[in-house]
């Protein structure tokens, strides 16, 4: 199995920028995909960016150009750094993990992000 452990969520003003990590822990050489999903109160919860074992990477719409998904390989962690923060980003926000080889996806707890003055 594979361990997820979200940090770096906060209160944070619009405008603002925070970044999220995902310590990865257990079986993680069988991980190939990594990334983050958050959902709102009351919403569906969304994908919001991807990165391959390789390093490429997927964003929706609603975030290019605002966040950046990273992977340091060495720490088994993943990094969101969330930029220029609306009011719309506040929601829970997940990581998860692909392993891909036998099909399972394994999800973090989410960390809170609230972005209000």
């Amino acid at each position: 199995h594979v361990q997820l452990v979200e940090s770096g969520g906060g209160l944070v003003q619009p405008g603002g920028s925070l970044r999220l990590s995902c310590a990865a822990s257990g079986r993680v050489f069988r991980i190939v995909y990594m990334g983050w999903y958050r959902q709102a109160p009351g919403k569906q919860r969304e994908l919001v960016a991807t990165i391959t074992s390789g390093g490429t990477t997927n964003y929706a719409d609603s975030v290019k150009g605002r966040f950046t998904i990273s992977r340091d390989s060495a720490k088994n962690t993943v990094y969101l750094q969330v930029n220029s923060l609306k009011p719309e980003d506040t929601a829970v926000y997940y990581c998860y993990a692909d392993e891909t080889e036998r099909g399972l996806r394994y999800w973090g707890l989410g960390t809170q992000v609230t972005v209000s003055s």
